[in-house]
């Protein structure tokens, strides 16, 4: 995508740990994006642990690899041809525990024709309301993931992903 650019490394907060883990914590979010880019389900999968929970953008609570599972495969291969896709940065992480990681994530829709990020157009409105209800597809989101370290592999315990509609956040991009 061309509006990918190398990020800003993430804030990083909480008890001590490795830059590796940091890094760790990178990638597995770059890998979560580059699977919702190619709406591959296995790669999208294989961040979560078996007892993970995740609730969705829009309120659909799944508990259990199987039950994520079932919805991303359902969901995520229909995306392949989708006009949006979205890019994921890490903002911040919160080391709890040294295996224990909270992960603030910034996610924007791009265009696949291009990759211009969809949401530039909120930005710098006053109200950018009528906007967003003419263009729910540009509507960016604000992930947070709570990941655990097992035998040496970051996955996703428990994730939220929530739709930015706060018009203040909007328009200050």
């Amino acid at each position: 995508m061309s509006t990918t650019s190398p990020a800003a490394a993430p804030t990083v907060i909480g008890v001590p740990a490795p830059q590796e883990d940091a890094d760790a914590i990178v990638a597995l979010v770059a890998g979560v994006q580059e699977a919702q880019l190619n709406a591959d389900p296995d790669a999208f999968l294989d961040a979560f642990r078996e007892d993970a929970i995740w609730t969705t953008a829009h309120g659909k609570r799944l508990t259990g690899l199987p039950e994520i599972s079932a919805f991303t495969r359902k969901v995520l291969p229909p995306q392949a041809d989708a006009p949006v896709t979205a890019t994921y940065t890490v903002d911040l992480i919160l080391f709890i525990r040294p295996d224990i990681a909270a992960v603030k994530i910034r996610q924007r829709p791009t265009a696949r024709d291009g990759g211009r990020f969809l949401d530039q157009i909120f930005h710098g409105q006053e109200d950018p309301s009528e906007l967003m209800a003419a263009h729910p597809e540009a509507v960016p989101g604000t992930p947070t993931y709570v990941l655990a370290k097992d035998d040496g592999v970051w996955r996703i315990a428990a994730a939220q992903n929530t739709q930015v509609f706060d018009v203040e956040t909007l328009a200050a991009g």
